[in-house]
């Protein structure tokens, strides 16, 4: 198993109270995109007149990795916290700092990477007010997560549905609502950006909600052999009714470098359903690179036990081998199940 896809693995389990991505800025900056959502709010308390507001999570996943037939498992140790402080202006604007930080114990034999456990970090200062929010530090996911389609529940990972390409890790950041529209956008340090805009609204006893992104980005091939300028448009429909949550998310992606142009178009669905203490979800998800396909699916329970406390499980499967004018730009062949005891607060 690459280490990339450990890297997803970890980022996707780990969560923070601060909830899913379509409300991004409600703490108002998520540091950890690629988090699932806790079951309690976060903790709070006022010293002076700074609000203090802490969230988090404690995760223990065993991961089957199916892949190669072995069966190997690994049992692994996820905490992770977000604490940020905020206070009001005169002038009523809202201030503050954001940290997060996560321990993720030795990965082990399983994902073969090794190297001792693993610490990492980022941070956002903000100011917000009824334009809207700006933020600098590590936000480069901010867009992502105002445009995003809904990430599966429990232990499940969908693969390969955003652009290849990445943002450097510091930057700027916007993200304002105007009526049933919320607008965002980013820069980082080496000029990349991301722009998105949102649409949702109830009709009768039915939600929906319709983003769009454009985003101009920097792409390292697998093989760490080429490295290409990405331009990449995507959207979302959402539809939920009742307790489910229907979606839908298309893009294509134009890889460019100066030994070759790469075409890329994907597409993702999923079902996400919640009854009483328990909650489903089924995710697939295709594409096609200069006629080469990438392929993932993702199934996920959950279990509610008690306030902050829930037993999750995933099936998840990604395949993606995929070649151009000699250069592996994706090399994943992934099956694994997991299966965690998990705490948020």
């Amino acid at each position: 198993m690459p280490i990339k896809t450990f890297r997803a693995f970890i980022a996707a389990v780990a969560a923070t109270a601060a909830g899913f991505g379509s409300a991004a800025l409600a703490q108002p900056v998520p540091l950890n995109y690629d988090a699932l959502a806790s079951l309690e709010e976060p903790l709070a308390t006022e010293i002076g007149d700074v609000t203090f507001v802490l969230s988090g999570l404690l995760d223990a996943p065993v991961v089957f990795d199916l892949g190669d037939g072995d069966d190997d498992s690994e049992a692994l140790f996820i905490g992770n916290f977000q604490v940020s402080a905020e206070t009001q202006l005169p002038n009523r604007w809202n201030v503050g700092a954001a940290y997060f930080g996560q321990y993720v114990s030795d990965p082990g034999a399983v994902f073969g990477v090794g190297g001792g456990d693993r610490y990492d970090d980022n941070y956002a200062v903000y100011a917000a007010g009824a334009w809207g929010a700006v933020a600098a530090g590590e936000v480069n996911g901010m867009v992502r997560e105002e445009t995003r389609r809904r990430r599966g529940v429990g232990s499940a990972i969908l693969f390969y549905d955003a652009p290849y390409g990445g943002f450097a890790e510091e930057g700027a950041g916007y993200a304002g609502r105007f009526g049933p529209m919320r607008f965002s956008g980013v820069v980082d340090d080496d000029s990349n950006f991301d722009l998105g805009a949102s649409w949702s609204r109830p009709i009768g006893n039915k939600d929906f909600r319709f983003t769009g992104r454009y985003t101009d980005s920097e792409f390292v091939s697998a093989d760490g052999a080429a490295t290409y300028d990405s331009n990449a448009v995507g959207g979302v429909g959402e539809f939920v009714f009742g307790s489910g949550i229907y979606d839908i998310g298309v893009g294509v992606e134009r890889l460019d470098s100066a030994a070759s142009d790469v075409e890329r178009w994907f597409a993702s669905s999923g079902v996400r359903w919640k009854r009483g203490a328990v909650s489903l979800s089924l995710e697939g998800h295709y594409g096609e690179v200069e006629s080469q396909s990438e392929t993932s699916a993702a199934a996920g329970v959950a279990y509610d036990i008690a306030r902050g406390l829930s037993a999750n499980f995933g099936l998840n499967h990604a395949d993606a081998r995929i070649v151009v004018d000699g250069v592996t730009l994706k090399n994943d062949d992934v099956t694994q199940a997991i299966v965690s005891l998990r705490y948020g607060y």
